[in-house]
């Protein structure tokens, strides 16, 4: 279903605690995000927006009740989680992607069990509704300046006469106090017009968001889902084409049995193929398979007919026995980028395929559990939380750090090492190398680790990057 607006002629109120709260929030927002590069002031962020509009909420609410349940909390959670890995590994990329899944788990968060919109919607309900917002808090900060009682005037003066104070007595403490004068140069860093520029763009950004969420929470609910028509339709026409797929799959399976049976040897012999080209020559191709598989049963739970018993006793036979196939495909496929990369060697993308793979066979081990009763409505957000989790449980285990482990233990038995593609890599590899590259290679590729040396502000604080500044170098050599 599309995304359903609030009616043109109906005016969403705007409570008073939204401005003062997501001002408070793009405040926090520009004084501890790092915008360039992972560290602990994205989840003190993360805590300020959330803060920001339970509160604005809860107080729009006048002591009712507030909306949230503990989906809402879940997701809140898992948004917040996603945020602190941040404040954990340094890799960047491991960090966009979690930055992303936040966005999505942080609207889910807000658009709770509330929503009949489709799930595209709702995974991004914060950033859309903070477009919509823009409007709605224009209107009430005009409002607010107008009003006639002066408070405005009166918040303008305190904030001047606070900042008057802070300016004129820090200096002077600090000039006064080198321990002080240290605090204040870690606490505060030091103003540029880039630094201004970007204290901005983050405050916008942040305000925003924290009322786009209190915008959809403040519209009014949308209707009550009308519960679906049985379908009654084109039963032959889905019964058939699942068939033949079912036995194109059964035929493929019973051929990898052979290959458990017989040996891989076997289907190397008669394809006149290497170990490794016959895994290269089939991953990707069974990824696509999986994914056209998914389409193909998320299409069938939507349209395929439902109105008898005879109806549903035929999807869940077609559908499971699919799915159940399915998940022989994607041992197949997992088995395939096993062997490669024991042949090639173990890079970022080869990671990221086979945990997106898994993360297919979760969804489909989902399938079969809907199948029992038909009612695939949770379907959609139970996938969008198993990929989610299967960030955190890959930022658990140090994406590149496992990476390095096994290029290494790669080497040890004799295969080469890409040192190269290993200076590539964030401070978290920075253990593994340290511990198991010989000299002058270790000291090599740490230097090109560690290359950037910028200074951390707090909020820019990260585990690994302040662990791997206690590293020692070897003496100085020429790296190629």
């Amino acid at each position: 279903m599309r995304p359903v607006p609030p009616p043109k002629s109906v005016v969403v109120p705007l409570p008073p605690s939204v401005l003062p709260a997501s001002g408070l929030a793009g405040v926090a927002g520009a004084l501890l995000l790092p915008v360039d590069r992972p560290g602990i002031g994205w989840v003190l962020s993360g805590l300020a927006v959330v803060g920001a509009v339970v509160v604005a909420d809860r107080r729009s609410r006048e002591g009712a009740g507030g909306g949230f349940t503990w989906r809402n909390a879940g997701w809140a959670v898992l948004a917040l989680a996603l945020l602190a890995v941040g404040a954990v590994r340094a890799s960047g990329w491991l960090f966009v992607l979690c930055v992303i899944a936040a966005v999505v788990a942080g609207s889910l968060a807000v658009v709770g069990a509330r929503t009949v919109h489709s799930v595209l919607y709702d995974m991004l309900a914060v950033p859309i509704e903070a477009v919509r917002a823009v409007p709605w808090v224009g209107r009430g900060a005009g409002r607010f300046a107008a009003r006639r009682d002066g408070v405005a005037r009166r918040v303008a003066l305190a904030v001047l006469a606070a900042a008057g104070l802070v300016g004129v007595f820090v200096p002077l403490l600090a000039s006064a106090d080198a321990a002080f004068a240290a605090v204040v140069n870690a606490l505060l860093p030091e103003l540029s017009v880039a630094t201004l520029v970007r204290w901005c763009s983050v405050f916008a950004v942040v305000t925003l968001a924290a009322a786009g969420a209190c915008y959809f929470l403040a519209a009014p609910a949308p209707p009550a889902p009308v519960g679906r028509p049985h379908r009654t339709k084109y039963g032959l026409e889905w019964t058939v084409p699942l068939g033949v797929l079912i036995l194109v799959f059964g035929l493929f399976v019973g051929v990898r049995l052979v290959v458990l049976f017989g040996g891989t040897e076997y289907v190397l012999r008669t394809g006149n193929l290497t170990s490794a080209q016959y895994a290269r020559g089939g991953f990707w191709q069974l990824c696509a398979v999986t994914v056209l598989t998914l389409a193909i049963v998320a299409a069938a739970l939507r349209w395929a007919p439902n109105a008898t018993k005879a109806d549903r006793l035929r999807q869940r036979l077609l559908l499971g026995t699919l799915s159940a196939l399915t998940l022989v495909l994607v041992g197949s496929a997992l088995s395939r980028m096993w062997t490669y990369q024991q042949a090639y060697g173990f890079t970022v993308l080869r990671l990221l395929v086979e945990v997106c793979e898994l993360w297919f066979g979760a969804v489909f081990v989902l399938v079969l559990a809907a199948l029992v009763r038909l009612r695939p409505a949770w379907l959609p957000r139970a996938a969008i939380g198993t990929a989610a989790a299967a960030l955190l449980v890959l930022a658990v285990l140090d994406p590149e750090r496992l990476i390095a482990d096994a290029n290494l233990d790669r080497a040890a038995a004799g295969k080469p090492l890409d040192d190269r593609y290993l200076a590539r890599f964030s401070a978290d590899v920075v253990p593994a190398v340290s511990a198991r590259l010989p000299e002058p290679l270790r000291t090599c590729v740490l230097r090109q680790v560690l290359r950037d040396d910028t200074p951390d502000g707090w909020p820019a604080w990260n585990l690994s990057r302040s662990t791997a500044r206690d590293v020692t170098f070897g003496p100085v050599t020429a790296c190629g």
